[in-house]
């Protein structure tokens, strides 16, 4: 299934994807949350769905998009997880992975527009790969570890780098400001997805291509993330995990490249969707 969610920022409804055509699928009652996916709302919407599919209606073309989840209990990713990025941001190899959280009021719909912060000089891109966890998640093996996977989502990793390395503290203050987290355009269930460590990804800025690579680059692959971060806190159902960037990022170019008030990304994984944003100067 590829689930959706529509409609104006912060009066979202749930939809559905069938046969590459958005459909209304609010009568179902939930919106896809955690409550959602804590109570088996996966297949609890694919039994529905068998039953009602004939009546749904039609989105409108043109309609807005949202996160394909909505608000999670928290967003988790995991940087430096390609060798290239790493060697192009100057860190080396990581031994376990690198653990940052971007804040929850980040999250954005897929062709919303990129706000770059107040004060900001450095706000850059990253194609990523996120997966949404569907059941709580505690010290578990990684045999077991895709069990607890719903599907995955494509994401923008938008990053402001002076915030991020220069400032002193955590990364999460250059990950985490408004509009940083582009999710969506829908969320496909991990059944649809034939070989996850084998999807293409990629970025444009402008119509120029950054960032090319595939999930086969991964440093440390999904079952390894979700076993590891469950070893110090718990998943809860509806969380995001993002997978790392690769090389392309506008801090890897001499000298770097960053966004200015105009410029249009469009990005893509393989299987999961395309986003397109607009950089909008912040604005009172």
């Amino acid at each position: 299934m590829k689930l959706i969610r529509f409609g104006e920022i912060g009066k979202e409804k749930a939809g559905v994807i069938i046969n590459e055509k958005m459909y209304d699928a609010s009568d179902f009652g939930e919106d896809y949350n955690e409550s959602f996916f804590e109570n088996d709302g996966l297949e609890r919407f694919s039994n529905w769905l068998a039953k009602n599919q004939d009546d749904l209606i039609e989105i409108p073309k043109g309609s807005r998009l949202g996160s394909c989840v909505a608000r999670p209990s928290k967003i988790v990713c995991i940087g430096l997880n390609f060798a290239d990025h790493a060697k192009e941001s100057g860190a080396d190899i990581p031994k376990e992975p690198i653990i940052f959280f971007k804040s929850t009021t980040s999250l954005s719909g897929p062709n919303d527009d990129v706000i770059i912060p107040k004060n900001s000089v450095k706000t850059d891109w990253e194609v990523e790969l996120a997966f949404v966890i569907g059941k709580k998640t505690q010290y578990v093996e990684e045999s077991e570890a895709m069990d607890f996977v719903a599907g995955y989502c494509l994401h923008n990793d938008v990053s402001e780098r002076e915030f991020q390395l220069e400032r002193g503290g955590n990364w999460s203050k250059g990950k985490g400001c408004d509009t940083f987290a582009p999710m969506g355009p829908f969320l496909i269930t991990k059944d649809e997805i034939e070989d996850v460590d084998n999807l293409e990804m990629w970025l444009d800025v402008n119509g120029k291509r950054f960032q090319t690579s595939n999930t086969s680059n991964f440093i440390f692959k999904i079952p390894k993330i979700v076993s590891y971060l469950s070893q110090f806190m718990t998943l809860l159902p509806g969380d995001i995990i993002s997978t790392g960037t690769p090389h392309g990022v506008g801090l890897g170019f001499k000298p770097p490249i960053y966004l200015k008030e105009g410029d249009v990304m469009t990005l893509g994984v393989e299987g999961l969707g395309t986003q397109k944003q607009v950089a909008k100067n912040w604005t009172r």
